[in-house]
């Protein structure tokens, strides 16, 4: 390969890739030392350069000038270094030391080349091959090819490392039997069947948004983990289609969500001229509906947050009325709801789903009776 060929290459996949042409030229590098010293049977130290303006390569065979061939050290004196007898004591001896011709020059001979040169430093020579450059690029493929998906890998992880609990838009890529596979951009994220909502439909090529729940590094890259279930989808997408919860002006208390069912979401404001339930469910609820929409239909209670635990929990059980609610253990999260029999139903909710949710999104563990259950344990109702 020409070098005028080889810098039009680099320059084409780090262009492609999205890698920077540094992190290419240091794969080639390290890939041609290797490629040189398995063909040409090279022990000796071995430095390949490619010059980043005109992509020739050249490979030099270095030395690392000694002060002798007995010693390293110009005082004539040998490292020590600290072994134990056959006692077990610790003593001092001589650091080994092997001049080898291959890796090593002595001072005076490397003077001859060059003058002022000191011990430590190194001698190159240039050897490379003419055939280089056809035996290399064979060799040195596999080697690059890592090198590139190491550096791919550096950036989606870089890319998605603060990603985990955000709301982001793919498209479907493909199925299989337990996930279908969302395509992200640099990397694709695993959707699990498990985590769609209940009675969605998912098509392949659609654009699709979803919550990452989890990103996690391993050997073949980023392992993000996605989900249309989780209340925290609910939330970004409030976040979303709310520009005042966006811009802070109306807070999110908390949310709890039964998937493809209901969610109830507790919201409050510390601006006293600002209605947050109002200013989420919209004109004519044309701000809850998109969110509706992207939920499959899915039933959503605006709850006003209250720091009345008491009257935070009435309004957690909503669609019930006339409640009457006891915190019977503030420390414990405990209450009580105390209904009339026309609003049980409505309280519990079917299977126990309404006051289940009020109990995830108030943290309040809650009991429901009727009145006559309330006056029986000696608790007096005025109705």
């Amino acid at each position: 390969m020409e070098a005028a060929e080889f810098k039009r290459a680099v320059m084409a996949l780090s262009k492609e890739k999205g890698i920077d042409e540094d992190t290419i030229y240091d794969a080639m590098e390290l890939a041609l030392t290797s490629a040189y010293k398995k063909n040409y049977h090279s022990l000796s130290n071995v430095r390949v350069d490619i010059n980043r303006d005109t992509g020739d390569i050249k490979i030099y065979s270095y030395r690392t000038v000694v002060f002798s061939k007995d010693y390293e050290k110009e005082d004539g004196v040998t490292e020590k270094e600290i072994i134990l007898d056959e006692d077990g004591n610790e003593i001092e001896v001589p650091k080994e030391f092997v001049y080898d011709e291959r890796i090593h020059i002595t001072l005076d001979e490397a003077r001859k080349i060059v003058p002022d040169i000191k011990i430590g430093e190194t001698i190159e020579k240039e050897v490379t091959p003419k055939d280089f450059g056809r035996v290399a690029a064979a060799t040195a493929k596999q080697v690059v090819i890592q090198k590139i998906r190491e550096a791919e890998r550096t950036l989606i992880n870089e890319e998605f490392a603060d990603k985990q609990d955000e709301m982001i838009t793919g498209l479907v890529a493909m199925e299989d039997v337990r996930n279908y596979y969302i395509d992200l951009g640099r990397t694709q994220g695993i959707l699990p069947k498990s985590e769609i909502i209940p009675g969605e439909t998912i098509k392949m090529g659609s654009s699709i948004k979803v919550y990452i729940t989890k990103v996690e590094n391993n050997s073949k890259g980023p392992l993000i983990l996605l989900s249309r279930k989780h209340y925290g989808f609910v939330k970004r997408l409030f976040e979303l289609e709310i520009p005042e919860i966006n811009e802070g002006i109306i807070l999110i208390y908390s949310v709890a969500r039964e998937a493809g069912v209901r969610t109830k979401i507790a919201v409050y404001s510390e601006n006293p001229n600002v209605d947050p339930v109002g200013a989420c469910i919209g004109q004519n609820g044309s701000r809850i509906n998109r969110i509706i929409d992207e939920l499959n239909g899915e039933k959503i209670d605006v709850i006003p947050y209250e720091e009345d635990a008491a009257k935070f929990i009435e309004n957690a059980l909503s669609p019930a009325k006339d409640l009457h609610i006891f915190v019977t253990d503030e420390k414990k999260k405990e209450a009580l709801a105390i209904v009339n029999k026309d609003n049980l139903s409505l309280a519990i909710g079917k299977k126990g789903l309404n006051v289940r949710l009020a109990s995830r999104l108030t943290h309040f563990k809650i009991d429901v009776e009727t009145i006559e259950q309330a006056r029986e344990r000696g608790i007096s109702i005025v109705e």
